[in-house]
């Protein structure tokens, strides 16, 4: 996988536009004075957890003992379940919080953000080839950065898409990811089966 694969992953993993209701849910609650203040911030703490988990992988994979191509398969695995609730997404509402309550790092910067999917990803990545960690760093901060101006600008996205445009442009970014999670499955088989043979 090249750079641009990696950040194109990662951002439909990330699915700001699928998140754009949640955040405006979340947001509408605060103050508004303070609501680009507090997006911006949670943002950046889910930048943080992102990171630390991209150079923090291959140890934790070295400490489990796992090989690359159960790592390959499971997150092959991952992504798919991840596609299949895009396209068919499941009811259920936000997180709750209190009105006027701010956010601090749990919902908007984890799961929303930097949730377990990204960070399975960032896992996967870091294993599948350590020495190219300069271009994954490359290719996370530009996801991150899609998807933060994407929710910074989450009332024109909403008023430019509506619900629908929304649900429809969510659902073939699941389609996409149902690709990717399917090739990075058959990688892993791939693999595994001439180790064996």
């Amino acid at each position: 996988m090249d750079m641009l694969s990696a950040a194109v992953m990662l951002f439909l993993i990330m699915d700001p536009l699928g998140n754009l209701p949640v955040f405006a849910s979340i947001l509408r609650h605060i103050e508004p004075k303070k609501r680009r203040q507090v997006l911006i911030r949670e943002l950046v703490f889910a930048l943080i957890i992102m990171l630390m988990f991209l150079y923090a992988g291959e140890a934790i994979l070295s400490f489990l003992n796992l090989r690359s191509e159960s790592v390959s398969i499971a997150g092959g695995i991952i992504l798919f379940l991840i596609a299949i609730r895009m396209i068919f997404p499941q009811p259920g509402g936000v997180v709750g919080l209190a009105a006027g309550e701010e956010p601090f790092i749990v919902p908007m910067a984890i799961p929303l953000m930097a949730g377990p999917s990204i960070l399975a990803a960032l896992i996967l990545l870091a294993h599948t080839d350590s020495s190219k960690m300069l271009q994954w760093t490359v290719a996370l901060v530009s996801a991150w950065a899609a998807s933060a101006v994407i929710l910074l600008f989450y009332k024109l996205f909403n008023q430019l898409l509506g619900d629908k445009g929304l649900t429809a442009v969510e659902r073939l970014m699941g389609m996409v990811l149902v690709m990717i999670s399917v090739q990075m499955f058959l990688d892993g088989v791939a693999r595994y089966l001439s180790t064996v043979s």
